[in-house]
């Protein structure tokens, strides 16, 4: 088995990774260009679809929820109570600032009948599927 030279790796990571002209606090970090990109969760039951999206710190009033025929798209906004400034913190891995997803569908819905709604920083959404119509149709015959 060969043996790496530690030194020559530092250097390496040095050379590629840690050049000091790049600074900390990126500019896709500005709040005012970035728009943060919400998880979701996305099933069926028999006769809905269900789309679940964690979204803690949330007022319902500051979500938007769209359905167009075959896509869902959710909008938000997460305020930060309090300003703190960049350098007092140590890790900051929490988004807040505007948010949205949008999902296509799998199935065909009835957007009129959605409904929507926010508990314990989960929103829910339950949209009813298209009921099939039988594709047989029997027509009864009448005397003429």
């Amino acid at each position: 088995m060969a043996r790496r030279n530690n030194k020559v790796d530092e250097e390496i990571l040095a050379e590629d990774f840690l050049e000091e002209d790049q600074n900390p606090t990126e500019e896709w970090m500005n709040e005012e260009e970035f728009e943060g990109q919400l998880a979701v969760d996305v099933y069926q039951t028999k006769d809905t679809i269900v789309i679940k999206a964690p979204i803690a710190g949330v007022k319902p009033e500051d979500i938007d929820v769209a359905i167009s025929e075959d896509v869902v798209t959710i909008r938000g906004d997460r305020k930060e109570e309090s300003t703190i400034q960049k350098d007092n913190y140590y890790v900051q891995e929490c988004f807040w600032g505007s948010f949205s997803r949008s999902v296509i569908l799998p199935t065909s819905t009835v957007a009129e009948k959605a409904n929507a709604s926010l508990r314990d920083g989960v929103l829910t959404i339950e949209i009813p599927k298209v009921v099939p119509e039988d594709k047989i149709k029997k027509i009864k015959v009448k005397p003429v």
